[in-house]
């Protein structure tokens, strides 16, 4: 993957327009280490890193398009262009027999020859995980593209006649004219780490182009068009009740997608932590001859507890298993707590994410793990997503969650650890009353559900089911997603996710729920379409949460640090939290192993404090 970047001024740029690109690409040389390029003319400055993975010693960006006009070297389109296109050999044989002639063998320059054949429409044949940015100098457009789910970040500032685009928030902030500043809606989004807002971001005058979208930027504004979108299929009536034809078709599509999705030049393995979704992948790929023994890695934790029932003993037992009936060649990643506690870690994986929200020493752990698997691949496929277009999470069937009137993995339920309301139990009573979260919920809530059509004919417990489904894949999954790009990404690790594939969700989401749970397990219907590729224990095993570490001696070392922040805390730390939260004689109730996400409360305030040291944002008053 790389990492793009760049500005169009029509006021025209400053005399120091260079300077600012070249610091703005460089807070990207994590996305692409590879190689880099700036790309400046009167009123737009198109940057971007590399990091190779396909046409390792060509396709270097940003990528021009000669005009045809009397100078045949001006550009007449400027690519910058992060993502992989999978379906790039078969539309570069289509463009080839339109008459263009190709100067590189990556995928690239057929986004850009795509474009200049079809216009926008060509992201309408794209299949891939992609944002880029396109300046037309024929009419001064740009154009910000993103993929079908989202799984590429792109952010965006658009003030007057300027806007800022760049893949992570910190490449927009190193612009002297973009604040680093959190307005109220900001900090409600900070308030409610596990919702993203789509299109939105917690700092002020930042957007993200949502998914499936393009955004275009000209002297007449913006204005934006969504290409594809899972509401309008979610929408559809559902297809018949028949597991084995929809087993039989999404065994055909993932197996598709895998394949499609290890082409690379470079080494390829897989996240495998030994559950049901990682090891489809892991075996689907594993079966390509390509890919004989591929590689595979997951994440394990010393436990001076020693307790073979804790998740990462299961989790290691499972993923061994896995990989052994496989045949993959296996990696366990062993993290200790000095490590994982180590201040540095925290502030890598604050800086990464731009934002202190989090999932405690599960961001930590997957930061690291990310580090040693770069150290043998530099690309890995992985199994996000197939929970949220498959019904997998608990809150898709415990009841309390799910007819909670609410988004229903922050319901009052156990079915999500009870963790949104141990976030608010740690923010200051002043800042709750002011930010009136349960008003902002049951908005953006109707506002979600208001974009879905239902076909009448639908039960009750199907209609619920859709609109899960639906509120999963917009506010839940970008959660995950953003998650596993950053972390990932700040170690220059290109992380591919199949369940991603938009036929695939196409396909997935559109199933009824009695599918979707057949055999009365959640995900029943993959696991028929992978039953034989695995052993009956992982395809018969119930959902897992991601695993936390279990050695007490991290939450010890969770607390020395507490102790230490608390004596000297950033500006701006009390005003966020509850006073007995601060409170130097409650640290042992901070950092304790329980729950979900072990350390919770202490884990949120380390992040804060860290995030507030590293970029001293100006918050709402």
């Amino acid at each position: 993957m790389c990492g793009i970047t760049g500005w169009v001024d029509f006021a025209g740029l400053a005399p120091d327009a260079r300077s600012v690109a070249e610091k703005m690409n460089d807070e990207h040389v994590h996305r692409g280490p590879d190689g880099y390029g700036i790309w400046i003319s009167a009123r737009a400055v198109i940057a971007h890193r590399r990091l190779s993975v396909i046409d390792i010693d060509h396709s270097a960006q940003p990528m021009l398009l000669p005009g045809d006009g009397p100078a045949p070297d001006a550009a007449r389109l400027v690519l910058s262009y992060n993502g992989e296109l999978y379906n790039y050999r078969e539309l570069r044989a289509e463009l080839a027999a339109r008459g263009h002639r190709f100067r590189t063998a990556g995928d690239t320059e057929v986004v850009l020859a795509a474009w200049a054949a079809w216009g926008p429409r060509a992201v309408e044949r794209f299949n891939g995980i992609f944002a880029f940015a396109v300046w037309d100098t024929t009419d001064e457009t740009l154009w910000l593209v993103r993929d079908h789910l989202g799984v590429k970040p792109l952010h965006y500032h658009h003030r007057g006649e300027r806007l800022v685009f760049g893949s992570e928030a910190k490449s927009l902030l190193a612009h002297p004219d973009v604040p680093v500043a959190v307005d109220e809606d900001g900090l409600r989004h900070l308030a409610l780490p596990l919702l993203k807002f789509p299109g939105t971001s917690p700092y002020a005058g930042i957007a993200e182009v949502l998914p499936g979208t393009l955004l275009a930027f000209s002297r007449n504004g913006v204005r934006a068009r969504r290409y594809w979108d899972a509401a309008d299929l979610i929408s559809r009536p559902p297809a018949p009740d028949d597991v084995a034809t929809a087993a039989g078709e999404l065994r055909a599509l993932l197996a598709d997608t895998v394949a499609r999705q290890t082409l690379a030049d470079v080494p390829l393995g897989t996240f495998l932590s030994g559950g049901l979704d990682s090891s489809a992948v892991t075996a689907l790929a594993g079966r390509l001859p390509q890919r004989a023994g591929v590689a595979s890695f997951s994440v394990d934790f010393t436990d001076a507890a020693g307790d073979p029932h804790s998740r990462s003993a299961q989790d290691r037992h499972h993923a061994r298993e896995a990989a052994a009936f496989i045949g993959s060649d296996h990696h366990s990643i062993v993290l200790d707590s000095a490590l994982l506690a180590d201040r540095a870690v925290r502030d890598a994986t604050v800086r990464a994410r731009d934002l202190p929200n989090g999932f405690g020493d599960l961001d930590m752990s997957l930061l690291l793990l990310s580090r040693a698997v770069r150290g043998h691949v530099t690309v890995a496929l992985s199994g996000e997503a197939a929970d949220e277009i498959l019904g997998g999470y608990a809150w898709f069937q415990d009841p309390s969650a799910v007819w909670a009137e609410t988004f229903p993995w922050i319901a009052d339920s156990p079915a999500h650890g009870h963790l949104h309301q141990r976030v608010l139990s740690t923010l200051h009573p002043g800042l709750l009353d002011r930010l009136d979260l349960g008003t902002y919920l049951r908005d953006a809530y109707a506002t979600t559900l208001g974009r879905l059509g239902h076909d009448p004919a639908l039960s009750k417990d199907e209609r619920r089911h859709r609109e899960i489904i639906h509120l999963a894949v917009t506010h839940f999954l970008p959660t995950l997603l953003d998650r596993k790009d950053r972390l990932s990404m700040a170690n220059s690790l290109e992380v591919r996710v199949p369940f991603c594939d938009h036929r695939l969700v196409g396909h997935v989401i559109t199933l009824s729920r009695a599918v979707h749970h057949a055999g009365g397990q959640e995900k029943g219907v993959l696991r028929e379409a992978v039953r034989d590729l695995l052993p009956a224990s992982v395809v018969d095993r119930r959902k897992s949460p991601y695993p936390t570490s279990p050695d007490p001696d991290y939450a010890r070392r969770l607390r020395d640090q507490l102790t230490t922040v608390l004596a000297d805390p950033p500006p701006g730390l009390h005003d966020l939290f509850a006073p007995h939260v601060l409170d130097p004689a409650r640290i042992t109730g901070a950092a304790r192993s329980h729950g979900l996400v072990s350390n919770f409360e202490g884990e949120v305030v380390l992040n804060f404090a860290s995030w507030l040291r590293q970029y001293a944002p100006r918050l709402a008053p």
